[in-house]
């Protein structure tokens, strides 16, 4: 359990930090010439979010034609073994050097400062849901002990098969935020 706490704090901390990044950035390159408004479809900002969301359907294309061969990670493998402290790190490493992971907080961030009104805060549902998904099987097991316990193995053996089809699901439900 405190493996799987670690991780999840892990990918916490670092959405959170990644997102905060991505809005510095953001603001950055927005001061000087403005990112737009958001209800403008041809704003610098919605333009760089839309480039963003293209690059995400371009992997979600990439990952569906590459199904066939992609495989499971080895540091999935090394996370049933692993302690805390890297079970904490590999939660934050998977977030900051996934580049889906990075195009997506680069998106909330745009979209955060594109939108002059909105604070720091109002990424909290993005972390959240992030936070939520690395924390699903933990919270899988700690609602259904025993029939997780029995359930887990066939889980993993069917993300193993068909991690593609979950990182494409993720992809969509991404765009689908961006472009709402």
């Amino acid at each position: 359990m405190r493996v799987s706490v670690a991780f999840v704090l892990g990918v916490a901390i670092a959405t959170t930090a990644g997102v905060l990044v991505a809005l510095a950035l953001a603001s950055l390159l927005g001061s000087g010439s403005g990112l737009g408004h958001p209800s403008n479809k041809g704003s610098i900002g919605n333009v760089i979010q839309y480039v963003l969301v293209g690059l995400l359907a371009a992997a979600a294309l990439r990952t569906y034609l590459r199904r066939d061969t992609i495989q499971t990670p080895r540091w999935v493998g090394a996370l049933q073994d692993a302690q805390p402290r890297r079970a904490f790190a590999t939660g934050a490493l998977l977030i900051w050097v996934m580049p889906s992971d990075l195009i997506i907080m680069l998106t909330v961030g745009v979209n955060l400062a594109q939108n002059h009104d909105a604070s720091v805060l109002a990424a909290l549902p993005f972390v959240a849901a992030t936070t939520l998904v690395a924390a699903l099987l933990m919270v899988a097991y700690l609602l259904f002990r025993r029939r997780a316990q029995r359930l887990m193995p066939k889980v993993r053996d069917w993300m193993n098969t068909h991690s593609w089809l979950v990182s494409i699901i993720a992809y969509v439900v991404f765009i689908l935020l961006v472009v709402s």
